[in-house]
């Protein structure tokens, strides 16, 4: 089929060129036409562990466009692809899912539109009225939310858990499940209301769970147990399995935070306090200051000291900076006083985080330090424990906010180190 695509940020490239893998001919357009000149010349403005190379390869079957004529002429299936920012009062900022609907042209020939971009539950009604209402009776309409994580979009599109397929005539279901042929999962169909609940469910039931494991984790630095071995225990269970029982400084990311907010919004808008998302959302806000007490506790104060930050993005094999912890606890630091080094593989937060000093290496970030923090669990980490690091520190702590270093070995190589909820 032809394909159009709305959007060439992390979901709509990372769709597009999949659905180009697949044999289908994909054209993606974005309103920013330094983004558009980039992918033209085959440089890709977000990094996504083998997206440069398959959209190398796939360089027939996929066009890059500003121009709304050339997205939608021949098109069979328009995916809207657009951000949906939080706006100040939480709900989320659908003004340009709006401007995608009142550019469709007139033209009477059979589309269908798929929301891929996370909306609240009744959007897809609203979307469905706007179009009727201009006589776009001629354009179906489907929602198909993306569950796709940054750093496995690829693997994620390809081999997902399950494709959810929400519409108002079964035809254009149809539709869209037959553009996903080659890939093997479970097909859920639904309709349109459900559909968009499922996404919004989905990432709050996940943060349910890491805000659960840190909470735990917090009980167990205060009663001598290691939230490691508990994790292990409560994950072998069959009912609740092992994913995302892993303690940490809190979560990030351009959905996570977002979903949430708007799922709570969402609800609160229709007469529902949702208790457990406030609590969820409180928790994960705490756990990122937390790391400021521990370098208290090891340092007595953190102003005029050196703190370095190792790792950016809100999670590694992305540079993505989207409600990053880093922020928050670069920030925090900075405001206490303190000197901060920051050093990341991929990720550039030189315009976000004011004031820091950014390296380009570990050992640059740790020279003179009194204390490493490690917020982001990138490999390159692993091997950090060396004895050129340790007498680059000042003072040889290490704040593991990732729970990614093993606490006999950095001791043994002489650092004083504290993890997440460890003994």
């Amino acid at each position: 089929m032809r394909i159009g695509i709305f959007g060439a940020g992390y979901v709509g490239l990372v769709t597009g060129t999949c659905f180009a893998d697949l044999g289908h001919d994909v054209v993606v357009r974005d309103i920013i036409p330094a983004r558009i000149a980039a992918l033209r010349a085959g440089k890709v403005p977000i990094f996504e562990p083998g997206l440069t190379e398959l959209i190398a390869a796939n360089r027939d079957r996929l066009t890059f466009t500003t121009e709304i004529a050339e997205v939608v002429a021949g098109a069979d299936v328009l995916f809207v692809c657009v951000g949906t920012p939080p706006t100040y009062s939480g709900d989320a900022d659908l003004s340009a899912v709006w401007t995608v609907v009142d550019e469709l042209p007139r033209d009477g020939r059979r589309v269908v539109l798929v929301m891929k971009s996370t909306v609240p539950v009744g959007t897809g009604a609203k979307v469905r009225s706007a179009l009727d209402e201009r006589g776009l009776t001629n354009v179906g309409y489907v929602s198909n939310p993306e569950f796709l994580a940054e750093g496995s979009a690829l693997k994620d599109f390809r081999n997902p858990d399950r494709i959810v397929i929400g519409s108002y005539e079964a035809a254009d279901a149809e539709v869209v499940e037959r553009l996903h042929a080659g890939i093997t999962a479970p097909i859920v169909r639904a309709d349109v209301a459900s559909a968009e609940m499922v996404k919004l469910a989905s990432n709050a039931a996940l943060a349910v769970r890491i805000s659960f494991i840190n909470e735990i984790a917090n009980v167990c630095e205060l009663t001598g147990a290691d939230v490691l071995t508990v994790a292990e225990g409560v994950g072998l269970d069959h009912r609740l399995g092992k994913h995302f029982l892993r303690a940490g400084i809190g979560f990030g990311g351009s959905c996570f935070p977002k979903d949430i907010s708007a799922l709570k919004q969402l609800a609160g808008n229709v007469g529902y306090h949702f208790q457990l998302l406030a609590a969820v959302i409180e928790v994960n806000e705490l756990q990122k200051r937390r790391v400021i007490g521990k370098l208290q506790k090891h340092l007595g104060t953190v102003r005029d000291r050196r703190i370095a930050l190792l790792g950016l993005a809100f999670k590694p094999n992305t540079d993505d900076m989207r409600e990053a912890p880093s922020l928050v606890l670069g920030a925090r630091l900075l405001a206490e006083g303190a000197e901060v080094r920051a050093w990341d593989p991929v990720a550039d937060a030189s315009r976000l985080l004011h004031g820091a000093v950014f390296c380009d290496s570990v050992l640059e970030a740790v020279d003179g330090a009194d204390a490493a923090v490690i917020v982001t669990e990138w490999e390159e980490l692993r091997g950090m424990l060396t004895p050129e690091l340790h007498a680059r520190m000042r003072t040889p702590l290490i704040i593991d906010g990732r729970n990614l270093l093993d606490p006999a070995a950095a001791r043994a190589a002489g650092f004083t180190y504290e993890g997440i909820g460890r003994a």
